[in-house]
């Protein structure tokens, strides 16, 4: 099955069909595609950004491509194949490192890969343990991609970003107050941690 703990909404114009889990959003949407709804997109709830969903063929054909799209990838050949090893899913892709990075890389016991996982892993659980500057720059891009999306032609728009980055909630709320119901709470609800680090 699709991963369902991944959240987001789906809209049919500017009406909220459903919001939830991926696979149950996916599969309520397709239900609605297959009764007449037109115009449908469907946002992650933490990037803001479009879902891009393959709707064609039946529900549960289209339910299992999308659970098959959110697998990890196979790791590459000879890789994870020794007794006892995970599969991480290991993507391969190019890292620039200035020469003093690449040798502290390589006097380290477990190897560069490891090293580098490592200190990734360190620095987004600091980051989930409470960053609230975090937090609010990424509610802040999240609701603006949506917001790009449904209400770019919106009156007050501009004025609405403007407010969003400057972490100013009532002047925000202001200027979308005249937005369609939906896409007007949606972007309020994904902007609400952006307004955080003000106090606002």
């Amino acid at each position: 099955m699709a991963d369902d703990t991944r959240h987001c909404t789906a809209f049919e114009g500017t009406r909220r069909l459903a919001g939830g889990g991926l696979a149950s959003v996916a599969a309520k949407t397709r239900q609605a595609i297959d009764q007449g709804a037109a115009f449908v997109l469907v946002f992650d709830d933490a990037t803001g950004a479009a879902i891009d969903i393959d709707w064609r063929g039946t529900p549960a054909e289209m339910l299992r491509r999308l659970a098959a799209r959110d697998q990890p990838p196979a790791p590459a050949t000879g890789e994870g194949s020794g007794p006892g090893r995970p599969k991480l899913g290991v993507v391969a892709r190019e890292v620039t490192l200035l020469p003093r990075h690449w040798d502290w890389l390589a006097d380290q016991p477990s190897g560069a890969s490891v090293a580098l996982r490592r200190l990734v892993e360190a620095a987004r659980r600091g980051g989930a343990a409470g960053d609230l500057a975090d937090r609010a720059r990424r509610a802040r891009e999240g609701a603006y991609r949506f917001m790009a999306a449904m209400a770019g032609n919106n009156q007050g728009f501009e004025e609405a970003t403007r407010a969003l980055f400057a972490a100013d909630k009532p002047r925000f709320e202001a200027q979308t107050q005249g937005w369609p119901v939906d896409v007007r709470d949606h972007a309020r609800r994904m902007a609400a941690d952006g307004f955080a680090k003000a106090g606002r």
